[in-house]
């Protein structure tokens, strides 16, 4: 099942080819109350499920892609997971394992949708597609053998990240500029996932592969971030989890490769769906710009 969201009214989404873009044409069926948002089918998940044994058939129409938006406009919380990828740590000169996830937070006024632009702050915006979850069932010290039993489905993610920002000991803020956590272009239920452990996932920067990698290379795998998490403290339906990335962001090449305006970051996860997202100068100023701009990127380092 592909869950969806068009002029803020949830929609199912006949099954269709992952690599779409803002000029494709979707089937869409839009959904009645109770479950008219997606907001109110993530909040009960399993009622959601029980409600569309019983709906009617639904009728699809022809949509355009461009009308998509993200899937979930409002969660409660936006974790993130970084250095979660074996040739993630690799290409940074950390490999090994790792005790505990490396976590912090986005801010979920951060969340746009698949084919809006991102607008760049700095000129040290770096890119990092992940897999997303959406819990679908209010989830507090959980095991990790009963995770998946928690998410209603999965989503694509760009994780974009200001790196000056980031080195300045902003972690969250350097992550949650506007337009910061792209999402969509629906959500997939893990039932559709030909091997939901094991995703294979690109990004592309103006038609060129910059990453390339799976989900079966995640140091914490999807059940172990979950429980991690839930230790901590309870995930709640319509939460998201962003789970890291793998080797090929800008930060760690040589030379540094970050975001300019005109360009387009495409993202797709395999069996998942794809975010196409044009890079943008900002058309509004604010009082921190310049202290923002001022932040210098140090070398990374790799020990």
């Amino acid at each position: 099942m592909r869950i969806g969201r068009v002029d803020d009214r949830a929609v199912l989404i006949q099954p269709t080819d992952d690599r779409i873009d803002a000029a494709s044409t979707v089937q869409v069926a839009y959904l009645s109350e109770p479950f008219s948002t997606t907001t109110a089918i993530f909040a009960d998940f399993a009622a959601f499920r029980r409600f569309l044994a019983t709906e009617p058939e639904l009728r699809y129409v022809p949509t355009a892609a461009s009308r998509l938006q993200a899937p979930v406009p409002l969660p409660g919380q936006v974790f993130g997971v970084g250095l979660n990828y074996t040739d993630h740590l690799a290409e940074i000169g950390r490999s090994g394992t790792r005790p505990l996830p490396m976590t912090f937070t986005k801010f979920p006024s951060s969340i746009t949708g698949p084919f809006d632009p991102i607008t760049l702050p700095t000129d040290s915006v770096d890119y990092e597609v992940e897999l997303v979850l959406v819990i679908g069932r209010h989830a507090d010290r959980i095991a990790a053998a009963d995770a998946w039993d928690h998410v209603a489905g999965v989503t694509v993610g760009q994780d974009l990240s200001a790196r000056g920002v980031q080195q300045a000991q902003q972690l969250s803020l350097s992550k949650s500029f506007r337009g910061f956590a792209p999402i969509g272009p629906w959500v997939v239920t893990s039932d559709e996932l030909p091997d939901r452990d094991a995703l294979p996932m690109t990004c592309w920067l103006n038609g060129e592969v910059v990453q390339k990698g799976t989900t079966a290379d995640m140091v914490h795998n999807v059940a172990e971030l979950l429980a991690f998490l839930s230790t901590v403290t309870a995930l709640r339906p319509g939460d998201l989890v962003f789970t890291g990335t793998c080797a090929g962001v800008g930060f760690f090449r040589t030379p540094q490769l970050f975001l300019r305006p005109g360009d387009v970051v495409r993202s797709e996860i395999a069996g998942v769906g794809s975010l196409v997202n044009p890079c943008v100068a900002p058309s509004a100023s604010g009082a921190y710009d310049q202290a923002f701009a001022a932040l210098a990127v140090r070398p990374p380092l790799t020990s």
